[in-house]
C-alpha cells in the first residue's frame, strides 16, 4: 500500500509564501483540506501531483523521492483540478477512451474500464452525448470519471463537489468513500459537508500552514468552550449578530436561537455548546472569508 510523506515542503510565489514548511504523513484513507480560498490547498496538492516543484522540502513516495520516481509515480495518480480540460465536440465515451489511452490502460481494459466509470458516475446513458452538451455537475462528474480511470492508489481531488447538486454530492461521497480501503485519498475542499463524514483525517489550512489535523472528533474538539447558544429577543440577536460569529441563526416564535462562535461568553444567559465541524471552520476562517467578500 502506498505511503506519501512531505518533509518541510514550502512553495513561495515571488514575495508570497503559498505553502509553509508543511510535513506530513498520509497513509491510505480520505485525508480532507478545509480551508478558506487563498489558504494554499490548491498549491500544495500540485505539489503532490508533480505539476509544480517545491521551493524547499521533499515528497517521498513509498521512501523515494517523487521526482526521482517521476513517470512510475504518474501511473499511481488520479488527479482532479479545480478546472480540468476536456474536448467539447468529443462524446463522454470517446473522451475517457482518449484519456485512457493517454494514462497507459491496457487497450484489453480500457473499454471495460470506461463503461465502469461511465456507470459509477451516473453518465452511461447520456455516453454518446458532446461534452459541450453537458450541465456543469455532469462535467464535473465526468472529471472524477477520468480521475479513476487508471485505478489510482493516490486519488487527488480539488475542490471535487463544485457544481453538483446535494443528491450529487451525496453520490460523489459515498463513491469516495467505498474506494478508500486501500488509497490515499486526498480531498481539497471549503465545503464542510464534504469531508466531515467520511473522511479519516482532516487538516484546517491557514496561510500555508496546517493549524490543526485529526480526526473530525479531535477537531471539533479544538473549539471546546467556544461555542454557545443563546435564544434572544430579535433586537437583542441584530445585536449579536453583528458583534459576533453567528454559525446559525433561525426564528423559535418570538425569540431567535443564535449558535455563536466566540472565545468569550457573549451574554448572560448563553450556554456552552458541543463544537460541529462548521463552527470550527467559521472560528478559524472566518476573518479570511470577510477579507474575500
Amino acid at each position: 500500500m502506498p505511503q506519501l510523506v512531505l518533509d518541510r515542503v514550502t512553495r513561495h510565489f515571488k514575495n508570497k509564501i503559498a505553502v509553509d514548511a508543511v510535513s506530513l504523513r498520509l497513509q491510505p484513507g480520505i485525508h480532507g483540506f478545509l480551508g478558506a480560498n487563498g489558504a494554499g490547498k490548491t498549491t500544495l496538492l500540485r505539489m503532490l501531483c508533480g505539476v509544480l516543484k517545491p521551493t524547499s522540502g521533499e515528497i517521498r513516495c513509498n521512501g523515494t523521492d517523487i521526482r526521482v520516481l517521476d513517470g512510475e509515480y504518474r501511473y499511481l495518480l488520479g488527479y482532479l483540478p479545480q478546472d480540468f480540460g476536456y474536448y467539447p465536440d468529443f462524446s463522454a465515451k470517446r473522451y475517457l477512451e482518449y484519456l485512457a489511452a493517454c494514462k497507459a490502460v491496457p487497450d484489453a481494459l480500457a473499454k471495460e474500464r470506461v463503461q465502469e466509470m461511465l456507470h459509477l458516475v451516473g453518465l452511461d446513458g447520456e455516453q454518446r452525448q458532446k461534452i459541450k452538451s453537458f450541465s456543469g455537475g455532469m462535467i464535473r462528474r465526468l472529471g472524477i470519471a477520468q480521475a479513476l480511470l487508471n485505478d489510482p492508489e493516490i486519488l487527488i481531488l480539488d475542490e471535487p463537489t463544485s457544481g453538483l447538486d446535494p443528491k450529487e454530492r451525496i453520490r460523489f461521497r459515498n463513491i469516495i468513500s467505498a474506494l478508500s480501503k486501500e488509497k490515499i485519498v486526498i480531498l481539497s475542499t471549503h465545503i464542510v459537508s464534504d469531508v466531515e463524514f467520511i473522511a479519516d483525517q482532516i487538516l484546517l489550512m491557514k496561510q500555508g500552514r496546517i493549524i490543526e489535523k485529526g480526526s473530525s472528533r479531535d477537531v471539533t474538539d479544538s473549539a471546546a468552550g467556544k461555542v454557545w447558544e443563546y435564544l434572544a429577543r430579535p433586537d437583542e440577536a441584530e445585536r449579536l449578530n453583528g458583534e459576533f460569529s453567528v454559525s446559525n441563526l433561525r426564528n423559535e416564535g418570538d425569540r431567535v436561537y443564535l449558535r455563536i462562535v466566540s472565545d468569550r461568553c457573549p451574554c448572560q444567559g448563553a450556554a456552552l455548546a458541543q463544537p460541529g465541524l462548521e463552527d470550527v471552520y467559521l472560528y478559524y476562517f472566518e476573518e479570511l472569508a470577510e477579507e474575500t467578500l
